[in-house]
């Protein structure tokens, strides 16, 4: 398994304060709602990160915060599950990311509201000032959260340095920033209507529309593509190989996160040179895992509880 002191994966991209509200019954539009809030540490960077790190795998986030409360306690959660955040900007004046979203009496995401800007300080000046990061990786990770010129810069210091690139589309609202780079990914792990938007199509309805989905976004060039459909499970392609993998069915206490954490499962996977199918239900594992806890990030997530879930 993968050793802690090997080349570490260099993630970048997004972090902050996740409020979650769940309503208590059926949601009404226009008015007040029974149900309860929580507060979580956020950001797809910043829980790949966090997920990766519980998974053993050596870590280095370079995210943007601001030098506030919420700032500060990203620093120092990510610190303590073992994430290097030295390349990390902390802005002066700043307000760190935050993350409002509002869940169904099932836990599943009916609308969010993200403020992300702070992530504009990660700028293509600071990013080529800092390439040894890329050369001394063994793996990019970056969400679209970042401009389409620092996504620009991202692309061309990993292709410079030959390193595999994984990227999450996000939302739909920035998934097509990653259009320009398909045939540069080695792994991408978008929902339904996120893989709409990369590959021009319809939302995937069916199991069979989402393989469908996976093998066109590995004909425009990605290596790897998992497809995710909630309860329907998750479709996968490679140029050599394809395949589903069913869900695990849970009660749902948050449906946040559930994604990053497949996508970071994954990612140890093929670290470790996992077969592609039991990569995938790895990452299934982990995003069960996510699906029954009330944070962004299973704090109980270790490659134990992992392999465990996976023999469930």
């Amino acid at each position: 398994m993968t050793n802690p002191t090997s080349q570490p994966v260099l993630v970048i991209g997004a972090a902050g304060l996740d409020i979650k509200g769940r309503a208590a019954g059926p949601l009404l539009p226009g008015t007040s709602n029974a149900g309860r809030v929580r507060r979580s540490l956020g950001g797809v960077a910043r829980n790949v990160a966090e997920n990766l790190a519980r998974l053993d795998v050596n870590v280095t986030l370079l995210t943007a915060v601001g030098d506030d409360a919420a700032g500060r306690q990203i620093m120092e959660q990510a610190a303590g599950c073992g994430v290097d955040t030295s390349p990390s900007i902390v802005v002066a004046g700043g307000r760190t990311g935050a993350y409002l979203a509002i869940l169904d009496d099932s836990g599943n995401l009916s609308v969010a509201i993200d403020d992300m800007s702070i992530v504009e300080a990660i700028t293509p000046r600071y990013l080529n000032d800092r390439r040894r990061l890329f050369a001394e990786a063994s793996m990019l990770v970056s969400d679209a959260n970042l401009t389409p010129d620092t996504l620009a810069t991202i692309f061309n210091l990993a292709a410079r340095n030959n390193l595999p690139v994984c990227a999450d589309p996000t939302s739909t609202l920035r998934a097509d920033r990653l259009c320009p780079y398909l045939k540069q990914l080695h792994l991408i792990a978008p929902n339904v209507a996120e893989a709409a938007v990369l590959t021009d199509g319809e939302p995937a309805r069916t199991q069979d529309q989402a393989l469908g989905a996976a093998r066109q976004l590995v004909s425009l060039g990605v290596d790897f593509a998992i497809l995710t459909l909630a309860d329907q499970g998750s479709a996968y392609a490679t140029s050599n190989e394809s395949g589903l993998v069913p869900a695990m069915h849970v009660d749902i206490v948050d449906a946040s996160g559930a994604g990053d954490a497949l996508t970071s499962a994954t990612i140890f996977a093929v670290l470790n040179d996992i077969p592609t199918d039991e990569a995938v239900r790895l990452g299934v594992a982990a995003a069960t895992l996510t699906l029954q806890s009330k944070e962004t990030v299973n704090p109980e997530l270790s490659l134990e509880r992992l392999y465990a879930q996976l023999a469930a």
